[in-house]
């Protein structure tokens, strides 16, 4: 204001930082009316009473947890390998800044046992607002993310079950504030290899009532855990799951060592370490039944890609709004980026596709099959590294400068595709389901009801309803194929039924919303998301069709972020 009253205009606030504000320091639930649509919808009438615990949360992550994670990629854990006396303590410290933050999140703990008592007897799911939590911290920092639900469940699960009654109470002891209290690792993965069990190297030998196990993991999460769950081969040599505690029974030092922190790409919030077994203290997490324990943790590992799922839709969903951030702030050709048709066109490909994965990975918390984690996180996890990719580009090259905050997500979401399975670790997941569970059936039974709940677009409604049916025809196309050439059409196929899934889940929000008498804007996300995914574009390629993502633009981008 002012400046046509005394010098030429030069142009220099375009440069003040306080137009450029990003995600960190906004309130995360308000910012999000799409996700406030979702969790009035998966809670009903506990809507009410969750709504504040929501709020607050939004707040918190959106502030403390979010400034804290720029803090804590900065300053990543180190590792105090010796005290002075150079005895081995490989004590793991972690930052001031994570530390923080874990607290924050500890405060605010939906998946706490008091929190999801409470939750039921208001009415609220406590699944959804679990989700929830997760949703909200991912944005923030899913390194901190994966300290806090790496391998809890597991541990938990399967010590209740397994350990002896002393070490099943420590267990409880270390785990009273809930699963996700970020005290659990898994010690899974070796030099020889992450997938393959035939492989594996780590030996358990019988020591009265416990075991003695000695190995190297040459990748283990949240390394400075109070709790781990390691896979161990057997004198006979069957490969079966281990509990091993920091401290052994009598208080003393376990044979943990920490060979080095991992120097990471990203999430370098959470602490990943080699860590060497040597005549480590362990306890058998199965019982004597063939495939006992194993099966088990395959079970749970499905859960975690879930959970790996949640970070790639954190990321992307984060990207989204540094986007929209950036591109409004952001002048290039006489007017702010954004209304340029070219940004709108990438802008509302990013808002139909983050909240596509929105939907896929809610209900895959909400109405778990067999089949539908694996599916998920293909496309979760992918969606996680280019969304950030294209937040890196809609900056320009002030993205691929560290101190704006896209760089950070781009170098987080990479790790998602690799975490709990790589994509071909997943299309080998689905073969086994399809073939050992038939999991197809129950998964095609939960498209077709999506599309029954679509709202008055027979346009859209028929159109994935035929693709769901061929994507009938392919499963059976594909089951006929050979071993050889079925495997490698895996992928394809895969990926056939995440699109498919998608747009059915988004018909039936779609018509959740209108019936509910909140719009028609799902509708044209639904709408837009099949076009691309699943229509037949013909031979001008789309071109001739009418842009609804522009028409819609204002539309789309009020539903999805709300500065």
């Amino acid at each position: 204001m002012g400046h046509y009253l005394t010098e030429p205009y030069d142009g220099s606030d375009r440069y003040a930082t306080e137009r450029y504000d990003g995600a960190t320091g906004r309130d995360w639930w308000a910012l999000d009316p799409a996700f406030r649509l979702l969790m009035r919808r998966h809670l009903g009438d506990g809507y009410a009473w969750a709504e504040p615990y929501l709020r607050e949360l939004g707040t918190v992550t959106g502030g403390v947890v979010a400034s804290c994670a720029v803090e804590s990629d900065r300053n990543p854990p180190r590792l105090e390998k010796y005290d002075r006396w150079g005895r081995d303590i490989s004590r793991i410290v972690m930052p001031p800044s994570f530390e923080t933050a874990r607290a924050a999140m500890m405060e605010h703990n939906f998946l706490s046992p008091g929190f999801t008592k409470r939750a039921r007897e208001n009415g609220a799911d406590p699944v959804a607002l679990g989700a929830a939590w997760m949703y909200l911290l991912d944005q923030a920092d899913i390194g901190l993310g994966c300290a806090l639900g790496t391998g809890g469940e597991m541990v938990v699960s399967l010590a209740e079950k397994y350990a002896p009654p002393d070490v099943r109470d420590r267990v409880r002891e270390i785990f009273a504030n809930g699963d996700h209290s970020g005290e659990a690792a898994q010690l899974l993965t070796e030099r020889t290899g992450g997938s393959d069990l035939a492989a594996l190297e780590t030996r358990a030998t019988p020591h009265g009532q416990a075991w003695l196990l000695d190995g190297v993991k040459w990748f283990a999460s949240n390394a400075n855990g109070s709790a781990y769950v390691v896979l161990a081969r057997l004198p006979d040599e069957q490969v079966k799951p281990f509990l091993v505690l920091w401290e052994r029974r009598d208080g003393s030092r376990n044979g943990v060592r920490i060979r080095r922190l991992k120097d990471k790409l990203g999430t370098r919030s959470v602490a990943a370490a080699e860590v060497e077994l040597t005549g480590a203290e362990a306890f058998l997490l199965s019982g004597p039944e063939a495939g006992s324990g194993i099966g088990a943790m395959m079970g749970l590992t499905n859960a975690a890609r879930l959970g790996i799922a949640m970070m790639g839709l954190g990321v992307a969903r984060r990207a989204l709004v540094e986007s929209v951030c950036y591109a409004s702030a952001r002048e290039a050709f006489g007017a702010p980026l954004i209304a340029h048709p070219l940004m709108r066109r990438k802008l509302a490909e990013l808002i139909v596709e983050v909240e596509a994965a929105q939907a896929l990975v809610f209900d895959g918390m909400l109405n778990p099959l067999r089949l539908t984690p694996a599916v998920i996180k293909l496309r979760a996890a992918r969606l996680g590294v280019s969304a950030a990719s294209d937040a890196v580009e809609i900056h320009g090259g002030n993205g691929y400068i560290e101190n704006w905050p896209v760089a950070r997500l781009l170098r987080d979401a990479q790790v998602n595709p690799i975490w709990e399975g790589g994509d071909n670790i997943l299309c080998l997941d689905v073969r086994r389901a399809m073939a050992r569970e038939n999991a197809h059936e129950p998964f095609l039974e939960r498209l077709a009801a999506a599309v029954a709940g679509a709202p008055d677009d027979r346009a859209t409604a028929d159109l994935v309803a035929g693709r769901l049916d061929d994507l009938g025809k392919a499963i059976t196309l594909w089951s006929s194929l050979d071993p050889v050439t079925a495997e490698a059409r895996l992928f394809p196929l895969a990926r056939f039924m995440g699109d498919v899934y998608a747009a059915a889940l988004l018909l039936e929000q779609a018509g959740w919303e209108q019936r509910a008498g909140h719009g028609d804007r799902k509708a044209a996300v639904a709408r837009l998301y099949a076009e691309a995914h699943l229509a037949d574009h013909g031979p001008l390629r789309g071109l001739d069709r009418p842009a609804e993502d522009l028409a819609r633009f204002d539309d789309l981008l009020a539903g999805s972020v709300a500065l």
